[in-house]
């Protein structure tokens, strides 16, 4: 991984995007295709979406990549709450304090960089 360990949201989403590529291989292990393969799209394109506003082009740009990875944070929050609820299917344990916590930092991050747009649109203006 590049040197975004100074990226705390970052660092959480990749470090999550390996834990649901481990609990897609165990809900696969009990042949559960469909829910392993959702939640390991939804589980790993955080990441990738959070990674890809890096290079944002914009601070438009910036904030539509971060709501992109919210919304896939909200639906792999969405898995995971049913594979909990569900008698027989793996449970996801500390996964959904993980999205928890990335949900909290993700909408953080968002309404911040929407309250320094406007600071600087009323600057300029």
């Amino acid at each position: 991984m590049r040197n975004y360990t100074d990226n705390p949201i970052v660092k959480m989403t990749f470090e999550f995007a390996l834990e649901i590529m481990e609990f897609s291989e165990a809900l696969r292990a009990q042949k559960r295709f469909a829910f392993s393969d959702q939640i390991l799209r939804s589980g790993c394109s955080i990441g990738a979406n959070v990674r890809e506003a890096q290079g944002a082009e914009s601070r438009a740009d910036f904030i539509h990549k971060m709501k992109i990875a919210l919304k896939e944070a909200e639906e792999s929050e969405y898995w995971l709450e049913l594979c909990d609820f569900a008698k027989s299917y793996q449970k996801p344990g500390k996964l959904l304090n993980d999205i928890e916590s990335i949900l909290k930092v993700l909408n953080k991050i968002i309404s911040t960089t929407k309250a320094k747009a406007k600071s600087a649109n009323h600057l300029i203006g």
